[in-house]
């Protein structure tokens, strides 16, 4: 498999390692096709059928994953000018709406149709949940962004559906930021020097510490950390740490630990500069879409045939 160059053009538009999406789509495709063709869709539909289909929205939302949609079907071997209509990611959608319109080879459509909508409902669903988040602390200042209780192989994926939906993204890996937690204070002796010990490693890098008092907090600042991760705190005490944080230029503070959505503005209200939401990536639920083939009818002006035949069979 391999991505022809327009759709790798819009993934890497989009923010998307093609190679991570092409790994994703073909991993996806091989659990479909492991055991053998698609014997059902061999089996009814000729293979010179063409038809048109609809991606379509079953609920209201917010699309994410057409430039992944777009690689599902280049990778069944439909060219990329199959797609001839589509809402771009971000967008929010109503009940009924088209988000695509493809046109191709009925096999083609029909193998590719469960993947396809397995990538886009899940990431459709983040773009839903983080635009809700977003929606509740607007107007506040704050920031709302992901962690990584993500799908094993789907990291980058779901972090670009946290950015359809509004959001921000934390670090990506281990290797991109630094995130000093209770277990590496422990293992260093203090919170002082875990901190000293990483600026020795990786001066370079972004540094976060994790704390969950208040003395913490004034541990952190006194070493110079400018992000400091507040942890399951109350809002009286994240209150307390803003003001704390107020004599110290630069400093930035990000509230984590059991958010819920019902409580997201008067956590914003604190003054925190962002909200951590593991539940954006491990716990949205699906966006309902379904891939509808549109009925056979006569061709006409402006009409593009459907369920033909590809070509006159000899």
């Amino acid at each position: 498999m391999s991505l022809s160059e327009s759709v790798r053009t819009g993934l890497l538009t989009a923010g998307i390692d093609p190679a991570d999406a092409e790994r994703v789509v073909r991993t996806a495709l091989e659990e479909d096709l492991r055991y053998g063709p698609d014997v059902t869709t061999q089996a009814t539909v000729a293979a010179n059928i063409v038809a048109t289909a609809d991606v379509v929205a079953r609920q209201g939302g917010v699309i994410a994953g057409v430039p992944v949609a777009l690689a599902v079907l280049d990778a069944v071997g439909l060219p990329p000018g199959c797609v001839i209509a589509t809402r771009a990611d971000g967008c929010a959608v109503e009940p009924t709406a088209r988000v695509l319109t493809i046109e191709g080879p009925l096999r083609g459509l029909l193998t590719a149709e469960r993947t396809l909508l397995n990538l886009m409902t899940h990431l459709s669903g983040i773009a839903t949940a983080t635009r809700a988040w977003v929606e509740a602390i607007a107007g506040t200042g704050a920031v709302v962004r992901d962690t990584r209780k993500t799908t094993p192989g789907l990291r980058q994926l779901e972090k670009y559906a946290v950015r359809c939906g509004g959001g921000s993204n934390h670090r990506l890996g281990l290797g991109d930021a630094a995130l000093i937690k209770d277990n590496h204070v422990a293992a260093a002796g203090g919170l002082g020097p875990a901190v000293s010990a990483v600026r020795a490693a990786a001066p370079a890098i972004p540094l976060e510490v994790e704390c969950d008092t208040l003395e913490q907090v004034r541990e952190a600042l006194a070493a110079g950390c400018h992000l400091i991760l507040l942890d399951n705190m109350s809002l009286p005490d994240l209150r307390a740490a803003v003001d704390l944080a107020r004599g110290w230029p630069g400093v930035r503070l990000e509230a984590s630990g059991g958010l819920r959505l019902a409580t997201a503005r008067a956590v914003a209200e604190t003054g925190v500069d962002y909200l951590a939401a593991g539940a954006l990536t491990h716990s949205s639920p699906a966006l309902d879409l379904a891939l509808d083939l549109r009925p056979s009818r006569p061709n006409g002006p402006g009409r593009p045939s459907r369920s033909r035949p590809a070509s006159n069979p000899s």
